[in-house]
């Protein structure tokens, strides 16, 4: 008799688990309609509809957050738009869905050129070359990216920045009376 409730329960407790096993979709699987929303926005992204495309992929990912290649994408638009760090944070929520996606690591380390910042993308680069286990075109255009630099206006922009020396004042004019 005392075994019986702990048998109940114990076998509850198993049907309640593998029921949600059984309910839960497998990582790499990836909901339809997200999938078809993407191609959309890919479309869209091609025909030069920037903003159609971002509004396509953010419902593409409410639908389904774990759809790496529209956080791609969106990355994509985001840098067509000339936003590099948004477009970073995007290629880093790819990242975390899967670390070693070689897409999303040449991507991050464009933007990150563009934004001036070559050291991470150096990062980006050496990762790469551990993912990829020998030469492969997406080390070989990161190479490239790094090589050529930021653009002149970022550049133009660290080098003309002046900070002022400590305890300059800066001298502002009074009204003059009359």
């Amino acid at each position: 008799m005392r075994v019986l409730p702990i048998a109940f329960a114990s076998a509850l407790g198993l049907a309640a688990l593998s029921t949600a096993v059984q309910g839960q979709k497998a990582d790499a699987q990836v909901d339809a309609r997200s999938v078809a929303l993407l191609d959309q926005a890919r479309a869209a992204h091609r025909a030069g509809s920037l903003e159609q495309a971002n509004d396509l992929l953010e419902t593409a990912l409410a639908v389904d957050p774990k759809n790496r290649a529209a956080f791609i994408e969106l990355a994509e638009v985001a840098k067509a738009q000339g936003l590099p760090g948004k477009a970073i944070r995007f290629y880093r929520e790819a990242l975390e869905l899967e670390p070693n996606d070689r897409a999303a690591l040449v991507g991050q380390g464009d933007a990150l050129v563009q934004k001036g910042a070559v050291t991470k993308a150096r990062e980006n680069l050496a990762k790469l070359k551990q993912v990829c286990n020998g030469a492969c075109p997406e080390e070989a255009r990161l190479a490239a990216l790094i090589e050529k630099g930021p653009p002149p206006a970022v550049l133009s922009a660290q080098a003309t920045t002046k900070v002022p020396a400590p305890g300059a004042e800066q001298k502002t004019r009074t009204p003059q009376q009359q």
